[in-house]
């Protein structure tokens, strides 16, 4: 065993010189400020959320790569609770919007009002103007309503009586939530608008351990709101050194070409799997590979990208853009066994 242990470590150090940039992009200064940040931001977490370690790296990241985050799961499993404690670690404006089939699109981007006694219009500026907004339960809002969002997530911006506002400059994050088994009164997201999310995560259950974690730490309290840790501009500053990670440029031909795999799924997916996936993904999930993979990166204490930071996204970026038909459906097949097969398909470089 030890010495499988140590010829896999030999593997992983090689394999990450071989992505080190040769003229970092990053200085020390900026390394250690950096996981100072992410630190802070792991460890309030943690004080609000028992387990969920892929959640507490799907956000982190999301919110490090500037990206907006759909989470979904059945009810109770924390994913409002999440959202919120994971901006209640920064002092930034906070807005949650609760939706429901009769919420308009002017409930979320605001509306102008007419006084009569100035014979003008005040524009009234809705939730949706933050720098963080938890759009609850989003696939109950009318399609209407979702598309309002389509906007500010794409441009950040939205316009009101003909004339378009500006979103925060510095942190704009959209994190929503949705139930995948209610079906009624319910109104499935478009793929134009699942394309806007940078990632999706799923939550489990949690083990009996952690679930008999919870409950002592409600009946001692422990999950009261702390203090913020972190001001808007720590994200801001984070968010751009998170730019400066080294990505190789085989690491880019390898995201490519995994993107490039979901359009052509019956090439190379196996006999029995192929029919299934109806459209691949758009070049947004290049994008999305690049930006997360680069934060992760710098969570696992790295200047530089790994083809590992890549397959450990691929899940969050691929399942709400890899859209299988109506067979795999009646199949059993999920998404993430596709995803698997696509990625496990690409020669890793």
């Amino acid at each position: 065993m030890a010495e499988n242990g140590q010829n896999t470590n030999t593997a992983q150090n090689t394999q990450s010189g071989k992505y080190q940039g040769k003229t970092p992009n990053i200085t020390k200064n900026e390394f250690e400020y950096a996981q100072d940040v992410i630190r802070k931001l792991a460890g309030y977490f943690q004080t609000r959320v028992v387990g969920q370690q892929m959640l507490k790296l799907s956000l982190i990241a999301g919110i490090l790569a500037d990206g907006h985050i759909l989470l979904e799961s059945v009810p109770g499993l924390a994913k409002t609770t999440a959202a919120k404690a994971i901006s209640d670690a920064v002092d930034g404006k906070f807005s949650r919007i609760q939706c429901t089939p009769d919420l308009l699109p002017s409930d979320i981007i605001g509306t102008q009002i007419y006084h009569q006694e100035t014979g003008g219009f005040e524009t009234i500026f809705g939730p949706v103007f933050a720098n963080f907004v938890l759009l609850d339960e989003v696939n109950r809002s009318s399609a209407k309503t979702q598309s309002a969002m389509l906007e500010a997530m794409q441009e950040r911006q939205v316009t009101i009586g003909g004339v378009s506002y500006r979103m925060p400059e510095d942190i704009f994050i959209v994190i929503a939530t949705q139930n995948p088994i209610e079906q009624e009164g319910t109104y499935p997201l478009s793929e134009a608008q699942t394309d806007r999310f940078m990632i999706k995560e799923k939550i489990t259950y949690p083990s009996p351990e952690e679930e008999t974690e919870i409950l002592t730490c409600m009946e001692q309290g422990t999950f009261a709101k702390q203090p913020p840790v972190l001001t808007i501009r720590d994200v801001d500053r984070v968010q751009e050194i998170v730019q400066k990670v080294y990505a190789d440029a085989a690491i880019k031909k390898y995201i490519a070409d995994i993107v490039n795999s979901t359009r052509h799924a019956d090439d190379v997916l196996p006999e029995n799997m192929r029919g299934y996936v109806r459209i691949g993904a758009s070049p947004r999930a290049s994008i999305a590979f690049l930006n997360i993979a680069k934060a992760v990166a710098l969570m696992q204490g790295r200047t530089y990208v790994i083809p590992d930071d890549v397959k450990r996204m691929r899940h969050q970026v691929l399942r709400h853009r890899v859209n299988l038909n109506y067979a795999a459906v009646a199949d059993g097949v999920e998404p993430e066994t596709i995803i698997d097969l696509l990625v496990g398909s690409v020669r890793t470089p």
